[in-house]
């Protein structure tokens, strides 16, 4: 006996709606148990987790710092999975970007003019934008797995920023502390308001509305759902599937360095050996929880945003690892995949046969 997926002949479309949320109960409910495993009081945890951060006055304003690269990730990596291109080295093309960008402030410090957080910028877009068309090329040109080529400059970039703020960009007046010099006060983004949060929250709800768009008003985004959904209709249309590819990952990059260069000068103002919290990773959840919909993902940035402050708040109050959020947003992906699959396709029980005929 095997079991074996079968695709509905229809799917409900009120359950594709309801998917997320039946997802996130899924979540909460393995989280309590989780919580109950570890000794805890399921119903204190589960609080301390989502709703203790919320009652700080600090706490709006964190949310939106680490909502805002959550959604300018997410936001590119749904044009790539709605064309069927899989980018899975946000993380990579993030740090690289944060690194690019950093180029200004670190190497030439005496620079500090009106142009200096906007020439920043560019190149951190730019840098993302390099490190996304690696694994487009490879892609093209050898027909390599961009899920594979992209996952492993992840670690090229993270590697690198190890070995630059190590070595030659480290700050020579930081008593040899694995960091850069501090960035210059034309090097970084300005707050909103009294605290952390920056104008790199503007990127991301301009980002939202851009994609917003460009999906759904205009031929690049007709585009992206044809040769997402059926490559062949795609081609007779006379639309390529080789720069749907370099597109994507271009728009995804830049929108991923832009994340890094952004979290870096308004949040850090300087380069450490790890400048993300795995803000490249967590945002394929978030585009997936957001239905690769840039409003959805607005909505969803801001869910996982409360996850990695309930996981901070979960240390504190209640002694648990910092791996508590990982395991939380792991949970989480899971049960969005599968009640997605679920929808389109049916668990079938079925006899397996041997080779010959005989029933094995």
């Amino acid at each position: 006996m095997r079991l074996e997926l079968e695709k509905r002949a229809e799917h409900s479309r009120t359950m594709a709606v309801l998917s997320p949320l039946l997802a996130l109960v899924l979540t909460l409910i393995s989280g309590a148990i989780m919580f109950a495993l570890l000794g805890q009081d399921p119903v204190r945890a589960l609080y301390t987790f989502f709703i203790e951060p919320l009652t700080a006055s600090w706490s709006l304003q964190e949310l939106v710092v680490k909502a805002a690269p959550l959604i300018l990730i997410a936001v590119g990596l749904a044009v790539c999975y709605l064309s069927n291109t899989w980018n899975i080295g946000a993380e990579g093309q993030f740090t690289f970007g944060a690194i690019a960008g950093s180029l200004l402030p670190i190497v030439f410090p005496g620079f500090e003019s009106p142009l200096t957080l906007p020439l920043m910028l560019l190149m951190g877009i730019a840098g993302g934008m390099l490190w996304g068309a690696i694994p487009a090329f490879l892609k093209i040109r050898f027909g390599a797995n961009e899920i594979l080529t992209s996952l492993m400059l992840v670690y090229v970039a993270q590697l690198f920023l190890d070995w630059l703020v190590r070595g030659p960009w480290r700050d020579p007046e930081g008593f040899n502390f694995p960091e850069s010099r501090l960035f210059s006060d034309a090097a970084i983004l300005q707050p909103l308001a009294d605290g952390r949060m920056h104008v790199g929250a503007l990127f991301a709800l301009l980002a939202v509305i851009a994609m917003s768009v460009i999906l759904m008003k205009t031929l690049k985004g007709f585009e992206v759902r044809v040769l997402g959904q059926a490559p062949r209709a795609g081609q007779f249309a006379g639309f390529s599937r080789n720069k749907m590819v370099l597109f994507a990952f271009l728009l995804s990059g830049g929108l991923a360095g832009l994340a890094g260069i952004s979290e870096v000068s308004g949040s850090i103002n300087q380069l450490t050996p790890v400048i993300s919290p795995g803000y490249g990773f967590t945002a394929i959840i978030v585009a997936f929880l957001g239905r690769l919909n840039p409003i959805g993902i607005f909505i969803a940035g801001f869910l996982l945003a409360l996850s990695y402050l309930g996981g901070e708040a979960a240390q504190v109050s209640l002694g648990l690892s910092d791996k508590t959020t990982r395991v939380f947003q792991g949970m989480l992906l899971f049960y969005v995949l599968a009640c997605d699959t679920l929808i389109l396709y049916r668990i079938r029980l079925t006899r397996a046969y041997a080779p010959s005929g005989k029933e094995a």
